[in-house]
């Protein structure tokens, strides 16, 4: 199995885990996911992102905001450029990245019109929003943690054995 494989395929189970095992809300790994995949190993790797992705809303189901959605992880993708320093400033790139996700994805909500094309509208259609946000939010930070824990250990391990 080659290199290229093996990351997508943890990329992929991952994700799918994140999305179809049962969980609040806009709780997933999608935007830690979405920052550290470019960070860890490299702006290629996005496309794996956005093909598993999209083969998850397969099974989901497709809707009239994934343009917004996926062109918001890819946007997250080029963040690592940034906030790829340490962990400092890592996990606040990942929560930047949701702070993106949020501003985007809602942005894209009220163009389809459900609240109007008014300035009140927008901003309902960003404070109806602000409790997926705050899951969001919560998840990002989990989740890069967790990524950031098992990194640590990766490069721990491979430094101890390599010594």
């Amino acid at each position: 199995m080659t290199k290229e494989l093996k990351i997508f395929l943890g990329i992929f189970l991952c994700l799918a885990a994140s999305r179809f095992i049962p969980h609040p809300w806009n709780f997933t790994s999608l935007l830690a996911l979405s920052f550290y995949i470019p960070a860890i190993v490299g702006f290629k790797y996005i496309a794996f992102l956005i093909i598993s992705f999209a083969i998850t809303d397969l099974f989901i189901g497709f809707h009239s905001l994934i343009l917004w959605t996926w062109g918001s992880v890819l946007l997250i993708g080029f963040l690592p450029i940034y906030f790829n320093n340490s962990i400092s400033f890592r996990i606040p790139g990942a929560l930047t990245g949701a702070v993106i996700f949020f501003l985007v994805t809602n942005f894209g909500v009220w163009t389809v019109g459900s609240y109007g094309y008014t300035l009140e509208g927008l901003i309902t259609c960003y404070t109806l929003a602000i409790p997926f946000f705050a899951s969001s939010l919560l998840s990002t930070l989990l989740f890069s943690l967790l990524i950031e824990g098992v990194l640590y250990l990766y490069l721990a391990y491979k430094y101890k054995v390599t010594s």
